[in-house]
This record gives C-alpha cells, structure tokens and sequence, in this order.
C-alpha cells in the first residue's frame, strides 16, 4: 500500500494540474475569470480540502480501507471535473 505522503501527493498533484490547465485555457482564449472556469476552480479546491480531511483523519476503523475509499473517490471526482474542463474546451 503506498503511504499516506504519496496519497497526499497524488491529490495535490491531480487537482493542481486541473487547475492549472483551466488557467492555461482561460489565458488561451483570452476568456479571463471566466465564470465556467472559475466553477471548475472552485469544484477542484473544496474536494482538495474534503479530501485533505478526510486523510487526516485519526482513529479511523480500517485504515486500508478508508485510503482506497479516499484515492477511488478522488480518481472518480477528478475524472467529473476533466469531463467538465473537456466540455469547457471544445
């Protein structure tokens, strides 16, 4: 099982490149703050704090389990927001 740094990376990692190329379309098409873009943004930040929370939960039951919970959740949350940012760009 990887450690709770990698998983912590992971999110940081997964959501930071969301972010980043919501910015990078937004300077691209010259649509500034965009309000779609600005949604994603705001999507991307609070699952990276509930997902920050939740791995810094203590005394959990059944630690392995509730990793795997917290990294599925992120792949699955991610690939919501990539859907949303793809819809965005085309």
């Amino acid at each position: 099982m990887s450690s709770i740094r990698d998983l912590k990376k992971d999110i940081n990692f997964v959501l930071g490149d969301i972010i980043e190329a919501v910015y990078l379309w937004e300077a691209g098409s010259g649509n500034k703050e965009s309000e779609e873009g600005s949604v994603i943004i705001d999507k991307a930040i609070a699952l990276f704090d509930g997902l920050m929370e939740k791995v810094n939960q203590k005394n959990v039951e059944n630690p392995k389990s509730h990793f795997k919970g917290i990294r599925k959740e992120l792949e699955e949350k991610a690939g919501e927001l990539v859907e949303q940012f793809n819809k965005l760009a085309d």
